[in-house]
């Protein structure tokens, strides 16, 4: 399908893919102050906070950042929460060292994990542990986390941590359980949706890099997925795609705001 859109369209490339590289990213007008807020929270030893809607651009963002860290100063251990028991979601992090434990003993894969970080301390590198889809944890999760960067007792932070969901992620750390771990959160960001203006912006920026030699969105196409996302990046991504699809089978070499209500009859 995406084939005979670029077909149709003369593209060299899937326009809005899912898969893009970070320095093909568009760079939206928070990313700087969430870098920012990050690198302050890393130089720290401390906690930060992502937060957005389903679709805003978290992981693509925070992808972004951690990929811009300067290389070999840190160590970046990531991976994406679930419903863990603390014991899973301590056999989670061990796997980010590349061990594998079978062990249901908590005091002793803590001071594992603290053992690893220790060793990479001495590296003199820092490590960075990042929690996609943060919100999905345990409440039992939240009271014992900060406790993995602590090291001789509330002296010496072993690592920074960067906590990444939707907004009841919030919710969750407001619990009087949470509380030791979001008073350690020295940056926080919130992505929004996008404005039409910006929408503008991202949609060019994708067609160029799919090779487009003109405009293919008319005007009146842009305020429609502007609309018809709520200026969600994913959702739009999905209404281009599908307006596109739309034009192509219209044989219209121009998409209009008809095909984008088209595809709007096509998302959820």
């Amino acid at each position: 399908m995406m084939k005979d859109i670029r077909h149709f369209f003369s593209l060299k490339a899937d326009p809005f893919p899912q898969e893009i590289a970070t320095a093909d990213l568009y760079r939206l007008p928070s990313l700087e102050p969430m870098q920012q807020r990050i690198r302050f929270a890393i130089s720290m030893r401390s906690f930060s906070l992502v937060t957005g809607d389903v679709g805003s651009g978290k992981s693509t963002s925070l992808r972004y950042v951690v990929d811009n860290l300067a290389k070999g100063e840190h160590e970046v251990l990531m991976f994406t929460a679930g419903s863990y028991t603390m014991v899973e979601f301590l056999r989670q992090v061990l796997l980010c060292f590349g061990i594998v434990s079978n062990s249901y003993k908590v005091p002793l894969m803590m001071r594992q994990i603290q053992d690893q970080l220790l060793e990479i301390n001495g590296r003199r590198i820092s490590p960075v542990l990042v929690i996609d889809e943060a919100h999905m944890m345990r409440a039992e999760i939240f009271s014992y986390l900060h406790l993995l960067t602590q090291y001789k007792l509330d002296s010496s932070p072993l690592m920074s941590t960067i906590l990444c969901g939707q907004e009841g992620l919030i919710e969750k750390l407001m619990t009087p359980d949470a509380k030791p771990l979001a008073s350690r959160i020295m940056g926080r960001s919130h992505l929004e949706a996008i404005r039409k203006e910006v929408m503008e912006e991202y949609i060019a920026h994708h067609m160029r890099l799919a090779g487009a030699k003109k405009g293919v969105f008319s005007d009146s196409a842009i305020v429609a997925i502007h609309q018809g996302s709520g200026g969600l990046l994913r959702r739009a991504n999905n209404l281009a795609k599908g307006a596109m699809l739309a034009a192509s089978m219209e044989k219209c070499q121009t998409v209009s705001s008809e095909h984008v209500r088209m595809a709007l009859t096509e998302v959820i």
